[in-house]
């Protein structure tokens, strides 16, 4: 289910019904019971879009405070996640991201049956710090090109990433990413799409105001940080990257 056509994504809940007052029972609790059965027993499915805050409170017949309660409630289970823009869906099993050798953005999504897509978000020439430097094998200070991208499964953003390369060697990758949305393409097109990966680093830190707008997290998520070292079939280092993936999209797999 493809969740950037809004006519197809929408799961019917069952007939309207209020909740029950007067019971001891708080009424966001029970909305929030309610859409957590109909969860469980697959009558919203994962990546179903459920109907709008207004639709809703009139189904429970509660005004909006008692519902957002109610729908706050599964989103701190992890059983639905809002995308500011988009509306609430039912959260979707993470991603397996294998990490290899050989790791492709868009060929793991693919395999997962999600649709990739990813969009420049940024890109300039910049002098090299000394570790970005030390993993591409250059001189402190090196001119360097920054490729800042951000990548979606279905439309949902799962990783932003901000990749160096050696500026006279990937001269105008940053245009031909603008123009396929792709780095491994790209790259095929400089004659590096052979890259492999030579090194990985991962940690975790809460998502700073940065990640949260980028990756559409509310507050207080956490995200994996991904550094890692690409090189060309001779080992030779040609792109650095730090990514930064929402940590319960992705369940980050690493091969040996």
């Amino acid at each position: 289910m493809d969740p950037t056509n809004d006519s197809a994504v929408t799961s019917p809940l069952s007939p309207a019904e209020d909740v029950a007052r007067g019971t001891g029972v708080s009424l966001w609790k029970q909305i929030a019971e309610r859409i957590e059965a109909e969860i469980v027993e697959g009558r919203l499915t994962p990546g179903a879009r459920l109907p709008t805050e207004n639709e809703l409170a009139e189904r429970f017949g509660v005004n909006r405070h008692t519902l957002r309660r109610a729908l706050a409630s599964l989103t701190e289970r992890r059983l639905i996640e809002a995308t500011p823009g988009r509306g609430t869906f039912v959260k979707e099993p993470p991603i397996r991201y294998p990490i290899n050798a050989r790791t492709r953005f868009s060929e793991i999504v693919s395999r997962e049956g999600r649709a990739p897509s990813g969009r420049l978000i940024g890109s300039r020439v910049e002098p090299a710090s000394a570790e970005i430097a030390q993993a591409l094998g250059l001189a402190p200070g090196a001119e360097v090109l920054r490729v800042d991208v951000i990548r979606e499964a279905d439309g949902v953003p799962i990783t932003v990433a901000s990749h160096w390369y050696e500026a006279d060697r990937c001269r105008d990758l940053d245009l031909l990413v603008a123009a396929t949305g792709s780095v491994t393409r790209a790259l095929e097109t400089l004659g590096l799409g052979d890259y492999r990966r030579l090194e990985t680093r991962i940690t975790a830190r809460p998502a700073d105001e940065e990640d949260c707008r980028l990756l559409a997290l509310p507050s207080g998520r956490t995200v994996m940080v991904v550094d890692a070292i690409n090189g060309d079939p001779q080992r030779r280092p040609i792109q650095y990257s730090h990514a930064r993936f929402c940590a319960d999209r992705v369940q980050l797999v690493v091969k040996t």
